[in-house]
């Protein structure tokens, strides 16, 4: 029987949440280069097909010497100006491989899986490993084979140039028995196919402001310090009532690094903090506050009358798990397919009552068990979130799709003038499990992190 586990502590409620759950699958044995079923990428403008001499070699059984010739291919990504950090899809196309069925036996379709490698150069270094389909089109005994296609993914870790050629190939054929024709760049690196242009991640957002005190009366000024703001911006400073900005607000430019000194006059008695912010209206990305500051009213009180205030104060941004176990359905040796389950379901509760939304990520491994492992990617999910009634937030589900190594959003709320809300998020998880995948059990941890 197939089942997943997701083995975590439940810990404590907190403003930032991490999650790991565990699933565990059984199924049957894992053929050398098992292929991940991926959809290709879009070519792009900066991609061309390259030829190069290959060196390949026939399997033992069939007594003959090294290929060698020319293999022609070409590589493509999904996204050709990635940002540090991003997952890129590689997408490697062999259009004429240099190897052919050494046999006289006619090869039936969908017997071949090919996986290799793609050469990471340039700004960045290393390679992606490439898996395709077990899917061709019937091959003539001492026929061609036919042109294939493969994917991978790897993460942009440098800003820069980066080139990608393509490399080693292996083709194995499962038909009557289980062979391999690994095939290798001759005069390695092979010609670049694909250059991409990646950019730094935007920075965070460092903006502070301080207050030179927390309090004054109606019409007093206080004064306002600013730090890490763009150099000669035009930088606004206003009186915050709860989430709603007030008449308070001044308009200036800051220096030449980013700093600066302004003295607010704050009438308003409902003012409950000072902000700074770029550009027209408050951004969470390009602002700094909200500062407490206390207007206190010493307008004097009728005779014989009492004041009353009353304190909302702000809570925190936390995550909780209904369980920490996911059991998914089995699949068959020889079959294979998808082993379906659903995740433990999480609440989300954000009382900060600010102006910033929250994302909820996800991340898993490979399933590894007594055959190998299967790929991370192999790992899908379909988020749904649902909003309690009177929440000032709206849950948005995740995309569709795989999860994997380089993670995925699970759930969001946008960013907001007040946020807020209770929340709880479900998906239904799909692992596909290649066909002739060793029996056992296959776990893989699953990371949520709230942020």
């Amino acid at each position: 029987m197939a089942s997943a586990t997701r083995n975590a502590r439940r810990p404590a409620v907190r403003r930032s949440g991490v999650r790991r759950w565990t699933a565990a699958l059984g199924t049957a044995a894992l053929l050398a280069g098992t292929a991940a079923l991926a959809a290709p990428a879009t070519a792009l403008a900066s991609s061309v097909p390259v030829d190069f001499l290959t060196r390949c070699i026939p399997p033992d059984i069939a007594g003959l010497p090294p290929i060698e010739g020319t293999t022609t291919a070409q590589i493509t990504v999904d996204n050709a100006s990635p940002k540090v950090g991003d997952t890129v899809t590689v997408t490697y196309k062999v259009t004429k491989p240099a190897a052919s069925n050494p046999v006289d036996l006619a090869l039936p379709a969908d017997i071949m899986t090919p996986s290799g490698k793609v050469a990471i150069g340039g700004a960045q270094s290393g390679s992606v490993t490439v898996t395709g389909p077990k899917k061709n089109p019937p091959v003539p005994g001492k026929g061609a084979f036919p042109a294939f296609e493969m994917t991978g993914t790897f993460t942009v870790t440098a800003p820069g140039s980066i080139t990608l050629s393509p490399g080693d190939y292996n083709i194995h054929t499962s038909f009557i028995m289980e062979l391999d024709t690994p095939c290798s760049v001759k005069n390695p690196p092979a010609p670049v196919s694909q250059t991409l242009t990646a950019e730094e991640q935007p920075g965070a957002n460092e903006r502070a402001i301080s207050l030179g005190t927390a309090s004054g009366k109606p019409g007093d000024r206080v004064t306002v310090t600013g730090s890490k703001f763009s150099p000669l911006a035009d930088v606004t400073v206003a009186g915050r009532a709860g989430a709603a900005e007030t008449a308070d607000r001044m308009t200036f430019k800051a220096d030449a690094n980013g700093g600066f000194t302004a003295r607010l006059k704050v009438n308003d008695k409902a003012t409950t903090g000072i902000v700074a912010y770029e550009g027209a209206s408050w951004s969470a990305d390009k602002g700094a506050g909200p500062a407490a500051y206390t207007v206190v009213d010493d307008t004097p009180l009728p005779e014989n009358s009492q004041k009353l205030n009353a304190t909302v104060a702000a809570g925190t941004l936390s995550m909780s798990q209904a369980g920490d176990t996911v059991q998914l359905s089995a699949v068959d040796f020889g079959t294979g397919g998808a082993a379906n389950g659903d995740l433990q379901q999480v609440t989300v509760k954000d009382f900060r009552g600010g102006p910033a939304g929250w994302s909820l990520t996800g991340k898993v491994t490979d399933f590894t068990g007594p055959g190998g492992k299967i790929d991370a990617g192999k790992l899908s999910w379909t988020p749904a979130c649902a909003t309690k009634q009177g929440s000032p937030s709206t849950c948005v589900p995740g995309s569709t799709g795989a999860v994997g190594g380089g993670g995925a959003t699970l759930a969001s709320t946008p960013n907001g003038t007040l946020t807020g809300g209770e929340f709880t998020v479900d998906a239904k998880v799909s692992l596909d499990v290649p066909a002739f995948t060793a029996p056992g059990t296959y776990s893989g941890v699953l990371t949520l992190t709230l942020t």
